[in-house]
């Protein structure tokens, strides 16, 4: 069957399918109802969870080579792709690559935007991660985790916690489990307030493996017990930034700005 428009939801992918069906398919179920004339197409950019998930669960999820062969068998000829990165960094660039080393020469492709590409999305997507903790009293503070790169990218989780500040936030930060702001940053950091207790929450598409065992987890090097061996009494929220409304509709926004561009 030929299919003249569709549109090709990207992700790195997670192995914790609890947070998948809250997040990636949340995401999915979303733009299968906004945009129901365009034929939805899924792909995840991490082979090792492809694998895993295959192994354990018998759950197939295409690699991106995989669904660009399926898109072109289909007969698309106009082809949108949204990631569900947070920055352009190194997992975009290779997906945009590859996308564009399988497509054939007469099919139009436009790339949807990551989720941090702009200032408004900043404040947007600081805006849907903080509203639940807008209310902390002054002597606890939060503390985002964020993946963070060797891409030069990465300087987006710095001027995320200056605009943290900005929105009259001092002690909400923001830090990368791989990069810098750093753990020791941002102890550093909170040391410098009057906070007792520390909030810990992902500032990550999923709660994967990232925010259970680096963030939360039990072992002496985890987000969770360097906080607590430095005095403070600690509470890990595990819950992905895709379960977010504003995260789920400032998606869709890219989207629509790809499809219908100005």
């Amino acid at each position: 069957m030929e299919h003249t428009q569709a549109i090709l939801l990207i992700s790195f992918g997670t192995s914790y399918l609890g947070s998948k069906e809250k997040t990636i398919d949340k995401i999915a179920e979303k733009i299968s109802q906004a945009f129901p004339h365009c034929k939805l197409y899924q792909a995840w950019t991490s082979k090792v969870i492809i694998n895993i998930l295959k192994k354990r669960d018998s759950l197939c999820i295409p690699t991106v080579e995989e669904a660009m062969e399926h898109i072109i068998a289909d007969g698309v000829k106009s082809l949108v792709v949204q990631p569900t990165h947070l920055i352009h960094g190194l997992e975009n660039e290779v997906m945009e690559e590859t996308v564009r080393n399988y497509a054939p020469q007469d099919m139009d492709i436009r790339f949807g935007t990551p989720l941090l590409s702009s200032t408004e999305d900043h404040k947007a997507a600081l805006y849907a991660a903080t509203r639940e903790f807008s209310n902390l009293p002054s002597e606890e503070a939060l503390v985002f985790m964020g993946h963070g790169t060797s891409h030069h990218a990465n300087s987006v989780y710095a001027a995320l916690d200056y605009m943290l500040k900005d929105m009259g936030y001092p002690n909400f930060f923001m830090g990368t489990v791989e990069a810098y702001p750093d753990l020791d940053a941002l102890i550093r950091q909170v040391s410098k307030t009057h906070a007792k207790k520390v909030h810990l929450a992902p500032f990550m598409l999923v709660a994967g493996d990232h925010a259970n065992n680096d963030m939360a987890g039990d072992s002496s090097d985890s987000w969770k017990s360097q906080f607590e061996a430095a005095g403070y009494e600690v509470e890990c929220h595990l819950k992905g930034l895709g379960e977010c409304h504003g995260i789920q509709n400032l998606y869709l926004d890219h989207l629509k700005a790809a499809l219908l561009p100005s």
